[in-house]
């Protein structure tokens, strides 16, 4: 495993797009409609709680369009007290 590799996981910025589409009570099918993305590719999105290795800025910028939010809305630096990343999962 290369070493950038190894920093990407275990870094501390968890993504809540679940968190702030439930707060907006928007599902995943809702999501990729409004957005134009596949409902499979939101759906990957939408299960996870790291941040995605391969979010891209027109994602991210449609993601904060649809759900009327800003990109630290859907980001938190979560370290734990020790230094790691949390296990917080929103």
């Amino acid at each position: 495993m290369t070493k950038i590799r190894k920093e990407q996981e275990t870094m501390p910025i968890k993504w809540r797009l679940k968190a702030v589409m439930a707060d907006r009570e928007m599902d995943y099918r809702q999501l990729a409609q409004a957005t134009g993305l596949h409902r499979v590719t939101v759906n990957k999105f939408v299960n996870t709680y790291e941040m995605p290795p391969r979010l891209d800025r027109k994602t991210l910028e449609k993601f904060c369009r649809v759900l009327n939010c800003q990109p630290g809305d859907l980001l938190r630096y979560a370290p734990d007290e020790n230094g790691d990343f949390s296990r917080e999962k929103n």
